[in-house]
């Protein structure tokens, strides 16, 4: 048997150790299965993004720069350390546009597809993964609600593309160059990935509706989430029919919309460095594109290094906030911010329980939303406190990029392409926590699964 595994090449020994590897430890939980597939997923977009075909040039880039580049695409944040418009070859920018594709559906989605794409049955235990991946309720509706998802995501970037492609026609650039501008960014924009082809990215067309809207538009409808899509979908204009994640999700998106645009609007009305001096429609639409794209789209029309600090300070708790669950969007949730807020009004209501829309809320759920928001806090702290411990950058910037990667905005203040290998890694680790969830990788790595068989005594503490 060794004489035999010693006689095969490298690549298939590394793949039956891999398999060997994922049988006997990582496919044992859905949680441990969603971490080794995205990490699967960057490992091997790392590779073809240091093949030299993927540089402009023809020469091999550092690794970091190939680990963090594809990091940023899978896990659909937008974040780079080197410029995608003339750091990549056409095959490396390909090869960025289907990282981020398949990072924003999922890859255990993508995988469940695929596979029934060709006429594979879904096992029980590939059933279950995709099952807690899309947030489905019951098991019989897997195959039903994956092709839903797949056509909607199709219908979606690619309605956006066909309204991209005559404008950049329109702009002078040439029919290819169009067609390929026009789906990247639909896709870039449905799935809040933040990556844009061109070296200035979406800047010059601050003032053109016609490509800022559609946009907006995409990332809008990606932060959602596919559970409340699809609940939409079914029943259109009918608040009463929809479910509890879906009326909180429409109501904190709409409420973060309108709050993130009054603020950054206020803050920067008078800023000459960004929207000072424009007229007020276009103040009006840059508030509104930003508000947009701070909780996870990553595109900007202005310098954020220009913007005050208050501002800056908004835009790390908007990013913080994130999107809607099971969405191609970053942060810790509307809905679990959501749920807090609403503990903290019954709380100082007198309530007894957590009451939305006519529904108890379950303390169970209250207590993974508070988990979540503190495992994430420790998160960024401990990013933040190693990348200023490492470069002695100020703590403001720092931050701002930290929180950025974990919640999957791709917003940058610029400092990513400036930190040594080290700090880019640390930055590459944020994102992957970030895209998978806090509670994922907790309950991932977790040696075994805890169930006591017995309770002790209440004691009440004195809180506050």
């Amino acid at each position: 048997m060794a004489e035999t595994e010693s006689s095969l090449n490298l690549p298939t020994r590394v793949l039956l150790a891999t398999r060997d590897l994922a049988d006997r430890t990582v496919a044992s939980t859905p949680a441990r299965m969603a971490i080794f597939a995205f990490a699967v997923v960057i490992i091997f977009f790392s590779l073809m993004l240091w093949l030299p075909i993927s540089s402009a040039d023809g020469r091999a880039i550092n690794f970091h720069h190939a680990v963090f580049t594809a990091t940023s695409a899978v896990t659909v944040t937008g974040l780079t350390t080197v410029s995608t418009a003339t750091q990549w070859s056409f095959f490396g920018q390909l090869m960025i546009l289907i990282a981020f594709q398949i990072g924003g559906l999922g890859t255990l989605t993508m995988t469940s597809l695929l596979a029934m794409a060709v006429g594979r049955k879904l096992g029980l235990r590939s059933k279950l993964i995709a099952q807690e991946a899309m947030n489905i309720g019951k098991l019989g509706e897997l195959g039903s609600v994956l092709r839903t998802v797949a056509m909607t995501s199709i219908f979606f970037e690619a309605a956006i593309a066909l309204i991209l492609i005559p404008r950049f026609l329109l702009l002078g650039e040439g029919l290819g160059n169009s067609i390929w501008h026009g789906i990247f960014y639909a896709v870039s924009a449905f799935n809040n990935a933040g990556f844009t082809p061109h070296s200035d990215g979406i800047v010059p067309y601050g003032h053109d509706l016609w490509i800022l809207l559609p946009i907006c538009v995409g990332v809008l409808i990606g932060s959602l989430g596919f559970p409340v899509i699809l609940v939409i979908q079914q029943h259109p204009f009918k608040f009463n029919r929809w479910n509890l994640t879906t009326k909180l999700t429409i109501i904190g998106t709409v409420s973060l919309l309108f709050i993130g645009m009054a603020f950054w609007g206020l803050f920067e009305w008078s800023n000459p460095k960004t929207i000072g001096e424009l007229g007020f429609l276009d103040k009006l639409l840059n508030s509104f594109f930003a508000s947009i794209m701070t909780r996870s789209g990553g595109f900007n029309l202005v310098d954020m290094n220009d913007a005050n600090p208050i501002t800056l300070l908004i835009t790390d708790v908007l990013m913080f906030i994130g999107g809607g669950s099971a969405s191609t969007a970053g942060g810790i949730k509307i809905t679990t911010i959501t749920v807090v807020i609403l503990a903290v009004i019954a709380e100082a209501r007198g309530d007894q329980f957590v009451v939305a829309f006519n529904r108890t809320i379950p303390d169970s759920v209250l207590r993974i939303a508070i988990s979540v928001i503190m495992m994430s806090a420790i998160i960024v702290f401990i990013g933040t406190a190693a990348i200023v411990f490492i470069t002695g950058e100020s703590l403001d910037r720092v931050l701002f990029e930290v929180i950025s990667a974990y919640a999957t905005c791709g917003l940058s203040v610029g400092l990513a392409a400036t930190l040594p290998p080290s700090c880019i890694y640390i930055l590459a680790a944020l994102m992957f926590v970030g895209r998978i969830g806090i509670i994922t990788v907790a309950t991932g790595l977790a040696l075994r699964s805890r169930r006591r068989l017995y309770k002790y005594p209440e004691e009440r503490p004195i809180i506050g």
